[in-house]
């Protein structure tokens, strides 16, 4: 079996997310690289669709773009808050006749089969829609616990677009709209069945991470094992078995910069992995009190070549047009390198914002 060095298993990762200095040049293309970008409401500094972007592309990224590929150009697509390639459009509508798969929720369903035709028939003749356009004619109530209960309208379009049934055509403001996926989603879609899909998906997941693990704890939305793709490995420090992506082992280019991350990013949302190969301890600390907090509201981590080396607090003030920084955290002591680097960011940031100043 290949034995890695920890450096090596980080080279690869990082290669694998685009934050080497080869930038990727198109959004479409870096979405589809990277397999997804998360939908988070957070925007501290910037919501996290658009961080990820920016620390790929940089400056040339607009948000305007997102929305043209999203909405009119239609290349990218929103399902399970997750913005994805309309390339993969067909990998996540295998099994879609089988869902929801929990049983309650398939017989409120069927209980409630006249509120599911009036909505899919309204949307055919009125066009995309937010929720809260849509009538509610439910003839029973979805009961939860939780804060789904009595949200009717929004359970069932839920349910809808996970059987294929309705698709989101785009978004006002933090309100999903909706329409028939016909008008949504490419024309004469293949399905594979589950089974392919979960291969391929496992596939494009290992060469968007690099190197990852083939079983672990389960995680909602979207996992991060693999399955048996790629090649076994092991990597030095590090207990059990890894899997990683061949090209990615033959590959011997590594260009390095520095780079800041949304706390959802791919590279290290994965708090665990983070620590296995980077020593990179993080929390998100927005839910916490201020006076609890050791990096800050939403630090962002910072990149450097492949070492996560500190944390960015800051906090961007778009009114003012001011990026303040409360804070930059050295996990690693600086060199006058780094710290040139991480300034040097820092300004590409305040510029891409606004430009804003910069208030240290």
């Amino acid at each position: 079996m290949v034995r890695l060095t920890r450096a090596q298993a980080r080279r690869i990762a990082v290669r694998a997310q685009l934050l080497t200095a080869d930038r990727p040049t198109d959004l479409v293309a870096m979405v589809h690289e990277l397999t997804l970008l998360q939908i988070d409401p957070t925007a501290a500094i910037a919501p996290n669709v658009d961080l990820v972007a920016w620390s790929r592309l940089g400056t040339s990224y607009a948000p305007a773009q997102l929305r043209q590929a999203v909405e009119v150009d239609r290349t990218l697509f929103e399902f399970n808050a997750l913005i994805r390639p309309t390339s993969d459009v067909a990998l996540y509508l295998a099994g879609a006749e089988d869902e929801p798969t929990w049983e309650r929720a398939r017989d409120w369903m069927r209980k409630n089969d006249g509120f599911r035709r009036d909505i899919l028939e309204l949307l055919g003749e009125r066009g995309p829609m937010t929720s809260r356009e849509i009538p509610d004619t439910s003839v029973e109530p979805w009961a939860s616990t939780g804060w789904s209960n009595s949200r009717n309208i929004t359970k069932m379009l839920d349910c809808l677009i996970a059987r294929g049934e309705v698709a989101i055509a785009g978004r006002v403001g933090r309100e999903r709209k909706w329409d028939l996926p016909e008008r949504v989603y490419p024309p004469d879609l293949v399905i594979p069945t589950v089974e392919e899909a979960t291969r391929i998906k496992n596939e494009r997941r290992l060469r968007s991470l690099g190197i990852a693990r083939a079983t672990g704890t389960e995680v909602p939305v979207e996992p991060w094992t693999v399955g048996p793709v790629g090649e076994p490995v092991e990597v030095e420090g590090t207990k059990g078995e890894w899997r990683v992506d061949p090209a990615a082992l033959e590959a011997n280019d590594f260009e390095p910069r520095t780079a800041f991350l949304s706390p959802f990013d791919r590279l290290i949302h994965n708090r665990g992995r983070a620590e296995e190969l980077f020593d990179f301890e993080y929390t998100l600390e927005m839910y916490k009190p201020a006076a609890k907090r050791r990096w800050g509201y939403f630090a962002l981590p910072i990149l450097h070549g492949d070492q996560l080396v500190g944390k960015l607090d800051a906090i961007a003030d778009r009114k003012a047009s001011v990026l303040r920084v409360n804070a930059i955290h050295e996990d690693i002591p600086f060199t006058r390198k780094v710290r040139n680097a991480v300034q040097g960011e820092l300004d590409n940031l305040a510029n891409w914002l606004g430009p804003a100043d910069i208030q240290q």
